[in-house]
Parts: C-alpha cells; structure tokens; sequence
C-alpha cells in the first residue's frame, strides 16, 4: 500500500460524501481511508461506511486534533499517512499522487499542498488562503515555519518516535514539523496538491477556532503575549486588502457585513487567545471550543412569530434518545401552535417558545447510556403524548389525565420541525430497516385514528357493517376512511373538495359531497374541525348514531344538547395516542394507500410556504425534509 488517508470528522455529512468519491478517483490508487469519527450524531458514519472507509470512533470528551491524528494514524498500514480535513475536496485525481512525491527524498518528514477557498467561503478567509498559500513549490525554512493539517502527509516512521502532541487546542501539525525541522529533516510545501478547504461556520466557530489556534500558538512558543499589538495590526492591514478585493470585484456592497464581521470575530479570537494564559485550556471549555452541535429548527417565539434558526443541541442524557429527522408531515395542530390560537396556550398548559412538529420519522443519531435495543442509525418514530408513567392515572392507562405529560412540539416539549430532536427511550418505536421514511412520518396521525376507532367500536360492537361517514378527506379523514373499509365496515367519505374526492374514488371508496345525508349513518367520524362541521354533524345525525370527533380545533360554539340528549346521541372525543396505537399502526402501514400523502416534500426553510399551502388545502399532506 503506498498511502493510507486519515481523515478527521465530526458532523460533516454534508461534504464528507464527496470527499470519498474524490479520493476513490485518485490516479494512486493503491491507498486506503480511515475516518476517525468524535462522535457524530448525523450520517457522516454511515455515509463513510457506503464509501468503504475504515471506521475508527472516538468519544468527543476525548477529543484533539492530536490525538484524533494519533488514533487514525495508528490504525493505519503504510508507510506515508495522508491527512486532510473532512471538508475539503481535492482539485484534481493526481492530487494524493503529488503530496506524497516529496517523500521519494528520504530525508522528508512532511509535506503539505495548497488550500483554496470556494464560492461559499467567506471572502477574508478566502483571500487569507491565497495569501497564505502560494503557487511557488518551498522546502520550509525554520525561520519561516508553517505547516497544516488540513492538507498534508507524514512519514510514519518518523511518527512513531514522536507522535502528535494530544495536549494542544491546536498547530499540533506545527509543532510536529517544528520537531523535526530541528533534527534536520524537511517540510516541503507541495502546490500542485491542492484541495479546496470549505467551511461554513457560524461565527462562533470562527471565533473558537482562532481562539484555539492562538492558545496553542501561546503553548508552542510561536507567539506571545507580546505580539498583541502586532496581531492587531495585521488584521486591520487585511481588513482593508479584503475591502479593496471587494471593491475591484465588484462585491464590496453584498459582502461587506461579512468581511467586517470575519475580521472582526478572527481577531477577536485571535487576541483573546494570546492575551490569556499559556497552557490548556479553562476546564469544561474544550468541548466548546472544538464542537459546534448547533442544528437548524423553526422556533416559535410567540403567536405569527416563527423563524429558522440554530439551536444548541445537548447531549442525550442516560435514558434519552438523539433521533436525526427525515420527515415531518405539516398539521393543523402546527399552525394552531404557530398562531397561538391553540387552547393549551389559552389555558396555560403550553407556552413559548417551542419547535413545532409531532408527526416524524427519523434515525437514531445517538442514545443515552442507559438506553437498550437503540442503535444509531436505526430508522424510528416518536409518540406525540408522553405522560410520566408514574402518577395515579397513568397506572391506569389514562395517560391524557397525566398533569406532568408532555406533546412533542405542542406542550412542554420541542419538536421535530428540526433537523435533531431529543426525546425519552421509552417512546421511541424501531421500524424495520426497509421502511419508506415518507410514509414512516404518518404514523403518529395513523396512530391518532387508531386510538380514536378503538374507543368507536366498543359502543359499535364487534364486527364490521356499520354504515360510517368520514367527514373530512384530509389526512386524519383518508387514513380513517381506508381502517375502516379494511374493518369491513361500510364506509362514505364526504368532502366537499372534488380533486380529493376523486382520489379516493380511485381507491375503489365511497364518496360525497356536501349537502349529504347524515342521517343514513350508524356512525360519524368527524375530521374537520370545522365548528359549523360539528353542529351539522350533531343536528343531522340519526338517532342513536355515535359521533367521534377527531378534528381540531372546534374553537368556541353555541348548540343545544338536546340533539345529543333527546335523541341517544353519543359524542366521544380522542386525542393523541400510545405505544399501542404506534405499534399497531406500525404493522398497519404498509397495506394502506398512502402515496397521495407523500407526495408533497419541501425543505425545512419554506416553512411558511409549507404552511401557506395547508391553509389553501393544495394538497392532501405536506412533508417537511429537515
């Protein structure tokens, strides 16, 4: 083997993929890749499983640049080791060709290539690569010593005497080739291996990663507290060459927050870093300093005021699981949230802020040490209702009744319109590997109707040949009609929307429209939530006919119960579901027709798109894909 690559990683399913296909490209083909992961909670594992990567795991608490290094470069087999960051992409296949070509001199310990910015790259950074890194081929004098990770190869013998110091926040690659510049050896910097380096920090992680740089700075003796002044002064210089780039390239109006806020936090970093104490870092800082776990939700701040933004996200406790969302289907229940027109938030059960979304399926990311028979990457849904278990009604079984309960992303708890949610073991249900995740995120409303046809059929009885009317040809109305065709009952679907109607007339259903003839039916399953749908229900209705109401909200409206009394009337209401709902709607699944429901997909950020298109009813359902 004449290569192995070692590649660091932490989070980066977003250009990790194309890495891998770029380096399996490589005119040296005779090279393998080993990502050492600090445990990511994304698809970076499994994607650089597909890749044919060789998987070495780390704990992030455990984690530096060193001995990240040191773990990969241990589990590597030749005897010069590629390094490069997970998010750079090399410009060409003869690139892992060209950084190793130094080590034909026998007396190289290093070599590193060029770094490039990208489109996507903030300007300063990208004029600094250029700055930084030229296109003349240098043996590295002492007197001018630099080297860089992020694209670079070691001899691994050399290595072996003297790994990567584990202790610093950074620069452990020039403190390495400081080492061994001063025995004699040679750093060649290498061009024509050039990759380009893409980050796409927040500005927190610009401020971090040059503050960390310039602690290890300080703890390798490369700069001083003294230096402060002159760091000061450079920066400023290259905020005005960044400025004068911008202007000649005609981007200095659209760029010019981001060129003073780059300056701004690097420097920033940078003098804060020199200015403290040389040596590690303050306790319980480094995992700051290194990670950034923040991920994209919809936080509503209160009624009509909901935006994207990032949020922290905190580590699974014990008996928790971290789930990565793949689809989350848009409810009226959301825009009730959203609006604040819900009644927990009247009755201050519910308050703001909070991330909407309880209609999901997603994969495990990662779980708590408590928490059994949940394996990353396992494909998953979460009920909605989560009661404490543990008070008098719940030991009944009557987990509504629960004063501690929590909805995901309704009442005390944020939910899936994220791209990561953290949720209880216990309400996690596995699914099985070869489930379509689309239609996986409709087993919370599937489960919603289960619960509430369970609580008809006891007053229907056994059997099927009742004659049932679904009204509403929404999602809680379809997957109602179709469990009850299945149960053999005689079912009617009435909607006043003809494309819907039609849809499910396709599916060999029974359809309507309004006016109809309520009084035909044994049973009325009302799915609207529509006030006025409700008292056409209840003053239409047949004696002795069973009303259940699954729609939401029917808001405030005046009507007589004499209907109800005078009549034999019955009114259940159902909301949520359990474990059993889930579980049964889980094997339910794949025999219903749920593709028309799965059929509208749209990116988290068009939210309020999404959200605009429920209330024009466009579609029967809209998935939003985190």
């Amino acid at each position: 083997m004449r290569a192995s690559i070692v590649i660091r990683a932490f989070n980066e399913e977003k250009r990790i993929g194309r890495l891998l296909s770029l380096l399996r490209a490589q005119t040296l083909a005779d090279h393998e890749v080993i990502v050492v992961d600090s445990g990511s909670f994304d698809a970076t594992r499994e994607i650089a499983r597909s890749h044919g990567a060789r998987l070495v795991e780390i704990d992030s608490r455990d984690f530096t640049f060193g001995y990240s290094l040191n773990v990969g470069i241990r589990a590597a087999g030749a005897a010069i080791v590629g390094i490069v960051s997970a998010h750079v992409e090399p410009l060409d296949e003869r690139w892992l060709e060209n950084l190793i070509a130094p080590f034909e001199d026998p007396r190289v310990a290093m070599s590193y290539g060029r770094q490039l910015g990208a489109p996507v790259s903030k300007l300063g950074e990208r004029l600094d690569f250029t700055r930084t890194f030229g296109a003349q081929r240098l043996r590295i004098p002492p007197a001018a010593l630099f080297a860089n990770n992020a694209n670079s190869a070691i001899r691994r013998a050399l290595w072996e005497r003297t790994p990567f110091d584990e202790r610093l926040t950074g620069l452990e690659d020039i403190a390495w080739a400081q080492h061994w510049l001063a025995q004699g050896w040679s750093v060649i910097y290498e061009p024509a291996a050039a990759v380009r380096h893409i980050h796409e920090e927040t500005w927190a992680q610009v401020h971090h990663r040059y503050y960390r740089e310039a602690l290890a700075a300080r703890q390798i003796g490369m700069r001083r507290r003294a230096d402060l002044p002159a760091e000061a002064a450079r920066e400023l210089w290259r905020l005005l060459g960044d400025l004068a780039a911008a202007a000649r390239s005609g981007e200095l109006r659209p760029r010019l927050r981001e060129i003073l806020l780059f300056r701004l936090h690097k420097a920033r970093g940078t003098l804060k870093g020199l200015a403290r104490a040389a040596g590690a870092d303050t306790p319980g800082k480094g995992d700051e300093i290194y990670f950034d776990r923040d991920y994209r939700a919809v936080l509503v701040k209160g009624p009509r005021r909901a935006s994207l933004v990032r949020v922290e996200s905190v580590p699974p406790a014990p008996s928790e699981v971290l789930v990565r969302v793949a689809y989350v289907g848009v409810c009226g229940t959301d825009l009730e949230v959203a609006e604040g027109t819900l009644g927990y938030f009247h009755s201050g059960l519910a308050g703001y802020p909070i991330i909407p979304g309880h209609e999901f399926s997603g994969h495990v990311a990662a779980s708590g040490a408590r928490v059994e028979g949940l394996q990353p990457g396992d494909p998953v849904v979460v009920e909605c209702i989560q009661s404490c278990h543990d008070c008098e009604p719940c030991r009944r079984g009557n987990f509504i009744a629960c004063a501690r309960r929590r909805e995901l992303g309704v009442m005390r708890q944020d939910g899936a319109y994220a791209q990561y949610v953290r949720v209880p073991a216990r309400f996690v249900h596995r699914l099985p590997r070869d489930t379509d995740m689309k239609k996986a995120a409709l087993c919370e409303p599937l489960a919603v109707v289960l619960k509430g046809l369970r609580r008809l059929e006891k007053l229907l009885g056994a059997g099927g040949g009742a004659r049932c009317a679904v009204v509403g040809g929404g999602a809680i109305g379809w997957l109602a009609a179709q469990v009850l065709q299945a149960r053999g009952q005689a079912v009617t679907l009435i909607e006043r929307d003809a494309a819907r109607r039609a849809l499910l007339e396709g599916l060999g259903m029974r359809t309507d429209g309004p006016p109809a003839d309520l009084a035909r039916y044994d049973a009325i399953i009302e799915a609207t939530g529509d006030p006025s749908a409700l008292q056409q229900a209840i003053a239409g209705s047949a004696p002795g006919c069973t009303l259940l109401l699954l729609g939401l909200p029917y808001a405030r409206h005046e009507f007589s119960f004499e209907h109800i009394v005078a009549f034999d009337k019955a009114v259940i209401g159902s909301v949520g579901s359990g474990a059993a709902d889930f579980a049964e709607a889980i094997s339910l699944l794949p025999s219903l027709a749920l593709d028309p429901l799965t059929e509208a997909v749209m990116p988290l950020e068009a939210f309020g798109e999404a959200w605009a298109s429920f209330r024009r009813r466009e579609k029967l359902k809209i998935l939003l894909a985190p």
